[in-house]
């Protein structure tokens, strides 16, 4: 053979067993980002075709807009992790996106979307059902609580926040402790107080309908009770606000200042590796008896992977084949251990159950188990644009009316105004 016809020969024979490379923007850091890392290394290791990189983008907010700039100048990722706040915004980008369902089904991979987790099953759904976006690091918002604490205050933990007010958090003060700190005020008392009581979010089936014509429908008597009981217990020395800062409205309960914290569930593997000073549990996130003798599932928080448009069809098999390998339940129960996010799958759902995770914490399947309630007509979640901006506006009115600056009747008053705002100039975008 000719030294040309050898180099062409390694050329041909290089190209066909190149492996296919795609990319994956995300924005999990510190340990969260290692667990990315690694599941790219099992999934580049398990075969010979594919290889993914994992590119870590800064904040949620900061990966998002990287990609769009990314997708409008034609340099999209193959994969890109976007948070609850932005779907809306992504989904409503005509053409942005593969919708993963298809993109699984058109290379071969089985699908059905009842093989997920009930409360996982639809928040990246479109109004069809059809799954836009992979649920990935997927959480709700559970109560955890500090079971020293309620010993020595002779309390259970509450059902309802009409136990919580009248029992245990008098009982918890008298103990030496405040009562409640929570994390995130839109997420917990205002989205998933919607879904727990089953409360439409918004108009058009809470926005899943189309941008066009969606209102926000959270100035309701319900929730605006629920904020005046929040000004109460504020008062009472039940519960302490710290602002907006995740960590500020954590760290009082780690050093066991709190009886309780309202956080994610996807907290539960930090909070195990951390030395506190007590032990803790959790329980479902409580509801007001007033409002519903029913109350529902959460929905999840967290955020999924997108799989980016303007690639070729094999690049597009090799996002498919990574998809394929994250929702294996052994990728799954990983993820779930070494996170505290839920397993995404019934599937992992019950490998974990089989190996006694939960045997030997409990905790950790209070999220899964707070997603698997009885579902309502509005426990899957909204869709509406800007709401990244729209959570900004409650921030801003929920501080004003914690700092005593605004009136609760007032506040939300605005927030309906700046965020019916907000979802028409969103609308208008999408025509």
């Amino acid at each position: 053979m000719t030294s040309t016809a050898a180099a062409a020969f390694a050329m041909v024979a290089n190209s066909a067993f190149a492996e296919t490379e795609i990319t994956w923007w995300h924005a999990m850091g510190g340990a969260l980002g290692e667990t990315v890392n690694a599941i790219a290394e099992d999934f580049n290791a398990s075969q010979d075709d594919y290889k993914i990189t994992p590119v870590f983008k800064g904040t949620y907010e900061e990966a998002l807009t990287a990609g769009i700039a990314a997708f409008r100048a034609g340099e999209q990722p193959n994969i890109l992790q976007v948070f609850d706040a932005g779907a809306a915004t992504v989904i409503g980008a005509k053409g942005a996106t593969v919708p993963v369902q298809d993109l699984l089904t058109d290379n071969g991979v089985a699908f059905d979307i009842n093989d997920y987790i009930s409360g996982v099953r639809y928040f990246y759904a479109d109004a069809d059902d059809k799954m836009i976006g992979m649920p990935f690091n997927s959480s709700s918002p559970i109560m955890y609580y500090n079971v020293q604490a309620f010993e020595k205050a002779g309390v259970e933990p509450p059902k309802t926040w009409e136990e919580f007010q009248t029992v245990t958090a008098p009982a918890l003060k008298d103990a030496g402790y405040t009562a409640l700190t929570q994390s995130h005020l839109p997420w917990i008392f205002t989205e998933n107080f919607m879904s727990r009581h089953d409360l439409p979010f918004a108009t058009n089936n809470n926005g899943y309908e189309g941008a066009e014509g969606t209102e926000i429908l959270v100035n309701n008597d319900a929730i605006k009770a629920h904020f005046t009981a929040v000004t109460e217990w504020q008062d009472a020395g039940y519960f302490e606000w710290f602002g907006t800062g995740w960590g500020d409205n954590a760290t009082p309960f780690e050093e066991g200042k709190v009886g309780m914290w309202l956080g994610s569930s996807g907290s539960f593997g930090g909070l195990s590796k951390k030395d506190l000073p007590f032990d803790f549990s959790a329980t479902y996130l409580p509801y007001w008896e007033a409002v519903t003798a029913e109350p529902k599932q959460t929905f999840i928080g967290g955020a999924s992977l997108f799989a980016m448009s303007g690639h070729d069809a094999e690049d597009n098999k090799a996002t498919a084949a990574f998809f394929e390998f994250l929702t294996q339940p052994e990728t799954q129960y990983f993820w779930h251990q070494e996170t505290g996010y839920v397993p995404i799958t019934e599937a992992a759902y019950e490998m974990a159950k089989a190996d006694g995770h939960y045997d030997r914490a409990p905790a950790a399947e209070v999220g899964i188990k707070q997603l698997s309630l009885p579902a309502g007509d509005n426990t899957k979640g909204y869709r509406m644009g800007f709401y990244v901006q729209i959570r900004d506006v409650m921030n801003r009115e929920y501080g004003r009316i914690l700092t005593g600056e605004t009136s609760v009747e007032d506040a939300f008053a605005t927030i309906e105004k700046e965020a019916n705002a907000l979802l028409a100039k969103f609308a208008k975008t999408q025509s």
